[in-house]
């Protein structure tokens, strides 16, 4: 990446990018935003980085990558392949069947009726481009990879079915796990949000009754809440799974322990 002049965020900003597919990885601008911030326009660094070093353009509003761009996308993904190549954490029936099997939740869950709004889910068919080796880390990295992506999406639909805004959520969720004590450490906690829109998401939550007015704590209320969304969340992700699956369960629990073993 030296070669090309880029820093790291940047970096993974084109790739991200890349995600879009070889169509010239086409990007509205509010694609880049965060759900869950409040900083405008966060990645206008990023994308400038990315723009000097000649790797994306924007072009009536959208961004593209550039033929440079899409040569260092396909690039990246080709080393990516070639890495995962190397890559044995387990026996290679064991480790396609266990793709096998994930393949099949992602492809049930990615195709499921809800959620009806769906951001993330398409990434993941890009992402997997050509099939991946039968038995290779690679078909493993795609599954899990669809299934990361699709559980966003459930998340996502879960907690504005609850009437909740994204940067709210981040707030309360980070309460509701006693992740901070006190307003400065939970700020410090969501740099996609400024310090003062974490202080007005807490006056919102205290005054709906989320969170207690004198401690950094959820309420009951606030608690049952959350936790309905986190039950909503699998509710959408885990349902439209394959009974195979789920006859599997910990079996499949016990491979990706040790895949995630091998790979430590």
């Amino acid at each position: 990446m030296e070669e090309l002049g880029l820093d790291r965020p940047a970096y993974f900003w084109v790739v991200n990018l890349s995600y879009r597919g070889p169509q010239g990885a086409l990007v509205e601008p509010a694609d880049l935003d965060s759900v869950y911030g409040t900083i405008p326009d966060r990645w206008l660094p990023m994308a400038a980085a990315a723009r000097g070093a000649g790797l994306a353009e924007e072009r009536g509003g959208r961004w593209y990558l550039t033929p440079k761009g899409a040569d260092l996308a396909r690039r990246q993904r080709a080393a990516e392949r070639e890495h995962y190549a190397t890559l044995e954490p387990l026996p290679r029936d064991e480790l396609s069947e266990l793709a096998r099997l994930l393949d099949a939740a992602f492809q049930a869950a990615a195709n499921a009726k809800e959620p009806a709004t769906r951001v993330r889910t398409p990434w993941a068919f890009v992402y997997r481009g050509e099939a991946p080796p039968d038995g290779s880390f690679a078909q493993l990295d795609v599954a899990v990879s669809g299934l990361l992506w699709v559980r966003d999406d459930c998340h996502v639909a879960a907690w504005r079915g609850a009437g909740l805004t994204g940067p709210d959520l981040e707030v309360l969720t980070r309460v509701w796990r006693n992740e901070a004590t006190d307003a400065n450490a939970l700020a410090e906690l969501l740099p996609h949000q400024r310090p003062a829109d974490v202080i007005a998401a807490l006056s919102r939550l205290r005054a709906d009754g989320r969170v207690e007015a004198d401690a950094l704590r959820a309420t009951a209320g606030g608690a049952t809440l959350r936790q309905r969304i986190e039950d909503e969340t699998d509710r959408l992700f885990f349902e439209p799974w394959p009974d195979e699956v789920g006859r599997r369960a910990d079996w499949i629990v016990l491979k990706l322990s040790a895949v995630n073993a091998a790979l430590a």
